[in-house]
């Protein structure tokens, strides 16, 4: 058996064994070394460099995508945007529905998933957009699942003070577009997402409701407003429910429009027969209403009606009746709700619905009364080339046709007559107003 002398004298001897040992040691220096400059290099970074991320839960997440999307406009100076060239784009589609039933159609390029470099006061700025399709937002019981979006910007430590004026702005941006206009949310997955572009809003006193009507229930909410501190000395939950019946056309959704832009406040709308939700997602979208929102809820009494549950392709809403009612006034019910439900006919609701507590103020919004079709004639032709006697007699006319088709049984919806109105000039709008209520 060879003694230990022998065999580190052949170590020693053996080239192959010397040029192994070598490369093993020369192998571990490089990868010591490598891991060396890992390290380095992270900590180099973690003291030099500054990230901030936003997820597309926030809304600054919008926000910033707008921003970029309006800084890389062509029309913008140079100066202003300052783009390294990138080929990841992606397209962000809105629509604009209007009263008519008519849409429009606007698309806007921004960054699309991967890394940008954009230059801010100054400072150069990486933008990483990474999108995670394995985790989606809004999980199965939704039905409108999306992928899961962070936005990560990362610059010089010394210039992380840029990071607030930034969003700052971007805020800015996105608000402006929304000053004097009203803007719809609609629920997308488990949150609430503006839903096409900010509309103009309607001015109160173009909707045209029975006297009085309209000046009453904007007094309700104003005094419920102001009773914030009244609400809480007292433990009531501070939240109101208005339910607005009547035929179809007579103003109900309109009215609801013109009184949130007229108090500058947004709406969110519910769509009780929407496919994915469920009672735990309307519980938990009804307690996250964004502020300075009414919560709008239409043809309530068909949300229930087992005939219009089921859609073409067999789906049936999930929604229950005591899922509702818990939803409105329940334990875990939000505060500081203002809701609006409107209903064609408030005799097929169930009583548990329209009790004091859960709708705190219902209102009758009939068709055309004689009153109110004078009123309409008179604003859409104020000021059209007539003699103020000549215009008077044919308000006055127009007034008489409608007070006698009623004594006879026979309405008219202030939608049809507006649309009678919108057709035909004055003259001929009066002579043709009893076609209206035999059509």
């Amino acid at each position: 058996m060879p003694s230990s002398d022998a065999l580190l004298g052949f170590a020693a001897d053996n080239p192959y064994f010397q040029a192994g040992f070598g490369l093993l040691g020369v192998g571990a220096a490089m990868t010591l070394a490598r891991t060396g400059s890992i390290w380095a290099a992270t900590a180099l970074r973690r003291r030099m460099l500054v990230s901030l991320e936003i997820d597309n839960r926030d809304r600054a997440y919008e926000w910033f995508l707008a921003w970029m999307a309006h800084r890389t406009n062509p029309n913008i100076p140079t100066r202003a945007a300052r783009w390294i060239r990138s080929h990841e784009l992606s397209v962000a589609t809105m629509i604009e529905r209007r009263p008519n039933g008519s849409s429009s159609v606007f698309f806007q390029l921004v960054a699309g998933p991967g890394t940008h470099w954009f230059k801010y006061k100054g400072a150069w700025m990486q933008v990483k957009r990474q999108r995670e399709t394995r985790s989606m937002m809004g999980g199965q019981q939704t039905g409108m699942s999306v992928p899961w979006e962070t936005v990560t910007l990362t610059t010089l430590s010394r210039d992380r003070t840029l990071f607030p004026q930034l969003l700052a702005e971007a805020r800015d941006l996105g608000m402006r577009g929304q000053e004097g206009k009203l803007v719809i949310h609609t629920a997308w997955g488990i949150e609430w997402r503006p839903f096409g572009k900010p509309r103009r809003k309607r001015p109160l006193k173009s909707v045209v409701l029975e006297s009085g009507l309209g000046e009453k229930i904007e007094q309700d909410i104003k005094s419920f407003l102001g009773r914030r501190q009244w609400y809480a000395d007292r433990g009531v939950p501070y939240r109101r429910a208005y339910l607005l019946h009547g035929p179809p056309g007579s103003g109900k959704t309109s009215f609801i429009q013109a009184l949130a832009g007229s108090l500058s406040y947004d709406i969110c709308i519910v769509n009780l027969s929407e496919r994915g939700l469920a009672d735990d997602k309307l519980n938990h979208l009804l307690s996250n209403v964004p502020e300075r929102s009414f919560v709008l809820i239409e043809d309530i009494d068909a949300a229930f009606n087992k005939r219009v549950q089921t859609t073409a392709d067999g789906y049936q809403s999930s929604i229950t009746f005591s899922g509702f009612l818990n939803a409105l006034d329940g334990v875990a019910s939000g505060e500081e709700r203002i809701v609006f439900m409107t209903t064609n006919h408030v005799d097929k609701l169930d009583p548990a619905l329209i009790r004091p507590g859960r709708v705190d103020f219902m209102a009758l919004v009939d068709d055309a009364s004689s009153q109110q079709a004078r009123t309409l004639f008179e604003n859409f032709y104020s000021g059209i080339d007539l003699p103020v006697d000549e215009f008077a007699r044919l308000a006055h006319q127009v007034e008489e046709v409608v007070q006698k088709n009623q004594e006879q049984g026979r309405k008219v919806s202030m939608a049809a007559l507006q649309g009678h109105f919108i057709r035909n000039p004055a003259n001929e709008a009066v002579s043709l107003l009893g076609d209206l209520f035999h059509a």
